[in-house]
């Protein structure tokens, strides 16, 4: 008699595929900061966080576009006083299939991955 044993169906989970976030910034900055930090480093976005440290959301050059002309306003204009992608965050434990999913249906190119205090732990990419 022969015994053959099936492995168990692995499913990728979002912590199986975020990466570190590299740049974030407090909610505090105001908007001329943190579009010279965007410039300087190249990136697409940034991570935003509260006074607490939990993730805030995800500042893109789509949403500093409408402050490209730097007027004053730029100069004393929070990013917590803009419009950004804000919660809810993928976790780590979520399904990857069911992150990807819901990025689709959010038109979201990157998504912040929070633990269960609300602190990012990574970004998730499409």
């Amino acid at each position: 008699m022969t015994i053959t044993l099936e492995c168990p169906a692995t499913t990728a989970t979002v912590g199986d595929l975020m990466k570190c976030p590299e740049l974030q910034i407090s909610e505090d900055i105001m908007v001329d900061i943190a579009m010279d930090v965007l410039q300087s480093s190249g990136a697409d976005h940034l991570l935003v966080r509260d006074d607490d440290g939990r993730c805030a959301g995800l500042l893109t050059r789509l949403h500093l576009a409408p402050f490209q002309a730097r007027s004053w306003y730029t100069e004393r204009t929070p990013v917590r006083d803009i419009v950004l992608d804000r919660a809810p965050f993928a976790t780590a434990d979520m399904p990857a299939a069911t992150a990807a999913a819901a990025m689709r249906a959010r038109g979201l190119a990157v998504w912040p991955v929070v633990d269960h205090d609300g602190h990012a732990i990574g970004l998730l990419s499409l």
